[in-house]
């Protein structure tokens, strides 16, 4: 009882910040996302409906639809994507330059790192990654979003030396070049596959960064570790919070 309780009240609370930001955020899966603004529906990443149900049912009645995807993994780009075009026509695909795909339809739109677009009123920039593909920057309706994508310190502990601290160095040159945006909201790996290490990358770019507020993913079905990582920090000038109660 006493639990159940005490998830609605972290739930009622997630939510009041939402509802300062006038912006309505569902997690999906992996890195999966929809985010709701007043006057926009965008969707990251998708790879499988979430525990909310269908999406492409969802998407009927949106306006001003924009669907993300940072690069080709299949856990981060889902050709079935394409077939809510079907539907709905009021659908923009903005994706990773790395996805290729036999597929196209109007509304279609590559970006490389550094690249930039706009469209009804809706500024986006592509920024780098540490894996495939990119990171997006979105401004959308008076809000400042990040979505990371696979951009993070990847640092394996059954890799060798050589290649972790390779990409610790390639992924501090790459928040580097974020430094001077400011985020509203930003979506970023909390992977526990990479054991003692999973907060390193998070970690960094909270304290470089300084988002106001910020929603772990690519932790699969490791919620639990995900709690613990939200009450380690706490401490620090961010709003962690719960992918599964906002």
């Amino acid at each position: 009882m006493i639990l159940v309780i005490l998830y609605h009240y972290i739930k009622r609370e997630e939510s009041k910040f939402m509802e300062k930001l006038n912006v309505k955020i569902n997690y999906l899966y992996i890195s999966g996302f929809t985010v709701e603004t007043e006057n926009h529906f965008l969707v990251f990443d998708y790879y499988r409906d979430g525990a909310a149900g269908s999406l492409s049912e969802k998407l009927k009645g949106k306006k001003n639809i924009i669907v993300f995807c940072s690069h080709s993994h299949p856990d981060h780009f889902n050709p079935e994507i394409f077939k809510w075009k079907n539907s709905d026509t009021d659908i923009e695909y903005v994706l990773s330059s790395d996805i290729r795909h036999k597929v196209k339809l109007q509304g279609m739109h590559y970006l490389s790192p550094y690249q930039e677009l706009e469209m009804d009123g809706v500024n986006i920039k592509a920024y780098g990654s540490t894996d495939q593909g990119v990171s997006f920057r979105v401004l959308v309706d008076g809000i400042s979003l990040f979505h990371a994508g696979d951009l993070n310190w990847w640092d394996w502990y059954d890799e060798t030396q050589e290649y972790n601290t390779h990409m610790e160095i390639m992924f501090k040159k790459e928040i580097e070049k974020l430094r001077g945006e400011h985020f509203n909201l930003a979506f970023f790996p909390v992977d526990p596959r990479l054991r003692d290490s999973y907060t390193l990358g998070v970690e960094y770019f909270m304290k470089e960064i300084k988002p106001d507020f910020l929603i772990p993913m690519h932790f699969g079905d490791n919620h639990r570790d995900i709690l613990e990582f939200i009450n380690s920090e706490k401490n620090l000038p961010v709003k962690v919070l719960d992918p599964l109660l906002i």
